[in-house]
């Protein structure tokens, strides 16, 4: 099933799902029982927002050998991993905004885990019951920022530096899907998720014996090798087999005066 949020004109964000082209509300969140009304609604006469407002995103570095290799860098033993504020996220078709702080802003195209249930030091055989579902995320980077500091906050940090979208998928084999990044219409990454280094269940097991995980987390489980530079004007379209496309647009961030 594929769970939205979306919102009609100046009604508050709703909760639904999808069907075809048709979407049903939803009463109260996915994360907890819920009723599921018909799927009436016109996918055109809605706006799709981000489908999860996270507490934290966990993302991982440096997940795929071929991503590693094009930055010069080793491969961790173990999952290398670092926070994402949730102020970064937007959905799709909103503008990801380049600060005027970098002159290099890079886009990474990954699969996105969204945790559906709390837990701590999860079982390796029972971490599908701790998943939610599945979503395209954007781990958007100033790489020159990311350079000069070593530490990645800044540079993973900026508002609209994290796309998720367009909806979350909760049935699907993450374990070899294929990832596809074009930036103006230009095919820029193309690789399965079965080369990652960490699969989705090691990562879970690893991130959920340092922290708790809650219902709306969200795992950013590494890009692929193609990472490039985003200019203003720029469209990019992420698109994961068995989810959709994510598409955003780019645009330099104008400083607003106090």
């Amino acid at each position: 099933m594929r769970i939205i949020r979306y919102q009609q004109q100046r009604l508050p964000p709703q909760w639904g799902w999808l069907q075809d082209k048709h979407v049903g509300p939803l009463s109260g969140s996915p994360f907890e029982p819920y009723h599921r009304a018909e799927a009436e609604i016109s996918l055109e006469k809605v706006e799709i927002l981000a489908p999860v407002t996270p507490g934290k995103i966990i993302a991982v570095g440096r997940n795929y050998v071929e991503h590693a290799r094009e930055h010069q860098v080793e491969v961790p033993d173990t999952p290398l991993i670092f926070l994402k504020p949730p102020s970064t996220v937007i959905g799709p078709n909103m503008p990801i905004l380049l600060p005027p702080q970098s002159k290099r802003v890079d886009y990474e195209a990954e699969l996105a885990v969204v945790i559906g249930k709390k837990g701590r030091w999860i079982d390796i055989f029972r971490v599908d019951e701790y998943v939610f579902g599945y979503c395209i995320g954007n781990d958007v980077t100033a790489r020159d920022l990311q350079e000069n500091d070593k530490l990645w906050t800044r540079a993973k940090g900026f508002d609209t530096f994290c796309p998720l979208g367009p909806w979350i998928e909760t049935h699907l084999d993450p374990s070899d899907v294929l990832i596809t990044t074009r930036v103006n219409g230009e095919i820029r990454q193309m690789t399965s998720t079965r080369e990652m280094v960490f699969n989705i269940p090691q990562l879970i097991v690893y991130i959920s014996s340092i922290m708790t995980l809650n219902p709306g987390d969200v795992i950013l489980s590494g890009t692929p090798a193609g990472v490039g530079q985003l200019n203003p004007g720029d469209e990019i379209v992420i698109m994961i087999e068995g989810i959709g496309e994510l598409k955003n647009s780019v645009a330099k961030e104008m400083r607003e005066k106090q």
